[in-house]
């Protein structure tokens, strides 16, 4: 059996002290936030994952500008094991009537603290990480991002 990690992507969108969240369904009864994130797809590079999903569940085009950084993430000792690339950037061309992917239930401009403040409804350890890590000034510059075909 051959073993991968799942491999996602993530967008960091800050504007006046608040991010770009999405409120998702998780399974059960309670939604939880997450950044505009999703899966890499067959033939799709990073950017246009990250790019691609943040439209798909926010309905804002997204550029990327920094790397925040690369995450591994294993769901308990037996789990699925994600390894996520979180990118910051500004979005652009916000498309109101546009319909969100399934399972969004919407989105939301929250704070640090306001997300701190609701541990339970984190998607996962991730989301705090990644906006730890902004706020701390890590970025990358995109050239660390390369596609060889």
């Amino acid at each position: 059996m051959i073993w991968t990690p799942h491999t996602t992507v993530a967008a960091i969108i800050e504007q006046d002290g608040r991010f770009l969240m999405v409120e998702e369904e998780a399974g059960d009864d309670t939604p939880v936030f997450n950044q505009p994130a999703g899966h890499l797809e067959e033939a799709e590079s990073l950017l246009q994952a990250v790019v691609r999903e943040t439209r798909e569940e926010t309905a804002w085009g997204f550029t990327p500008q920094t790397l925040v950084g690369v995450y591994r993430w294993r769901v308990g000792p037996a789990g699925a094991t994600y390894l996520r690339f979180c990118f910051h950037g500004s979005c652009h061309d916000h498309r109101p009537h546009q319909p969100l992917d399934t399972g969004i239930l919407g989105t939301a401009w929250l704070t640090r603290k306001e997300l701190a403040a609701m541990p339970e409804r984190l998607r996962s350890p991730l989301v705090l990480s990644c906006i730890d890590d902004y706020l701390a000034g890590q970025r990358y510059p995109m050239t660390l991002i390369r596609d060889i075909d």
